[in-house]
């Protein structure tokens, strides 16, 4: 296993070349996902002035003048921008003047206030960059290209490639360890440990708004309710009830959740007409191995040949699944947008990637040995009712 460091990570050439068209970038993700690193290894390539706001010293020098310290000529990189609001301000005096690419890059806090300054200070000027968990390929050192191949490629090349060995087995496995850095060297018990700890952090530290809301001691329960439905269409009612919350209360907080980049959620492919089509969103956790440990569940369970294992397994290898090829999509120079597509006749497609173009590749993901005519019943559906635009 590679050390926490030494990870080449794709998102890293998406960043250099944004840097070139953009005057301010912005690195967002979870926290501990690695932005720091990513942020470190782009002032290596691009030389300039880093910031680094967690050193007390480096703060107090940016609270008696911003001004000076981001003015230079080469590219600025400041971490953990959030704890010097001075800073933005600054930037943005700099911008007044001078909108050059590759003048700021910064990265912090996933909090929503963090966030909603950056959008207040720097609205039109700063383009982001998500920083997700580390996907398999990265893990393992391998260029993956399945979603380059779906939309920029042959999609025909991917049916002649050698049939993966994968197990059950090795899945449970993949899917418990998720793709945090700071989780993959440990093993299952330091891990669940590292997960539990993790999910206090985000939820009472992270998020400054927590001494504000009234229900908040629901959020875990809310999180964990998500988790045990990862993978399935969103019903903000049963999960309102779930976490003892009123609906409202429920829907901000899973935005909340959202923001810290902990869940996502899927909105439906809209584009074919008729009734039968569902709009409602599907929710996945942002990392499978959260996921799986907030449903205390480790790779033996989903391995295992029962009844409970198999229907938590196919949910959790739907997310996972998911997880792999949202990955793979943010690394595509191509705008690519993310959906899900079901009919009333619980026929559906875990993944609709469309193009600008208007042409989609739909994703089924089976947990089974066999594949069934009627498991491949919702892709041809979707087939037909998007016509030509259909690609693979």
């Amino acid at each position: 296993m590679p050390e926490t460091l030494s990870y080449e990570r794709r998102v890293l050439d998406v960043a250099s070349s944004r840097m070139d068209e953009e005057p301010v970038l912005v690195l967002q993700g979870a926290r501990t996902v690695g932005k720091t690193y990513l942020l470190r290894q782009l002032a290596a390539s691009r030389g300039g002035e880093y910031l680094d706001l967690d050193d007390p010293a480096t703060l107090d020098a940016v609270r008696r003048d911003a001004v000076t310290l981001v003015s230079g000529e080469g590219p600025v990189f400041v971490d953990e921008y959030q704890h010097e609001p001075a800073v933005l301000s600054a930037i943005k005096a700099q911008l007044n003047k001078d909108l050059r690419p590759a003048r700021y890059v910064l990265a912090g806090s996933t909090r929503t206030t963090a966030v909603a300054e950056v959008a207040k200070f720097l609205a039109g000027r700063a383009s982001r960059v998500l920083v997700l968990p580390l996907s398999q390929g990265e893990i393992a050192g391998v260029r993956e290209d399945f979603v380059e191949m779906l939309m920029l490629g042959e999609p025909a090349a991917l049916v002649s490639r050698e049939r993966s060995l994968t197990s059950r087995t090795d899945y449970a496995e993949r899917i418990a360890r998720g793709g945090m850095p700071l989780a993959l060297s440990r093993g299952e018990g330091a891990r669940a440990r590292w997960f539990d700890e993790y999910v206090d952090l985000v939820l009472e530290h992270e998020v400054v708004e927590l001494s504000r809301l009234r229900q908040r001691r629901q959020l875990p329960a809310l999180l964990r309710h998500l988790a045990a439905h990862t993978g399935q269409l969103l019903n903000v009612s049963s999960t309102a009830a779930a976490a003892s919350l009123d609906r409202h209360t429920a829907a901000d907080y899973i935005t909340l959740l959202e923001s810290l980049c902990l869940v996502r959620q899927l909105p439906a492919w809209g584009r074919t007409s008729g009734g039968r089509t569902s709009g409602t969103a599907k929710v996945h956790l942002v990392d499978s191995g959260l996921a799986a440990r907030l449903l205390r569940r480790g790779p033996a369970h989903l391995a295992a040949r029962e009844v409970s294992a198999l229907t938590e397994f196919a949910h959790l290898l739907a997310t996972f699944v998911v997880g792999e090829l949202v990955k793979q999509s943010s690394w595509l120079d191509l705008v690519v947008g993310l959906y899900q597509w079901r009919t009333y006749d619980d026929d559906e497609v875990d993944l609709v990637l469309e193009r600008d173009d208007g042409r989609i590749a739909a994703v089924r993901v089976l947990s089974g040995t066999r594949v069934l005519p009627e498991d491949l019943r919702g892709l041809r559906r979707l087939r037909e009712a998007s016509g030509n635009a259909f690609v693979a």
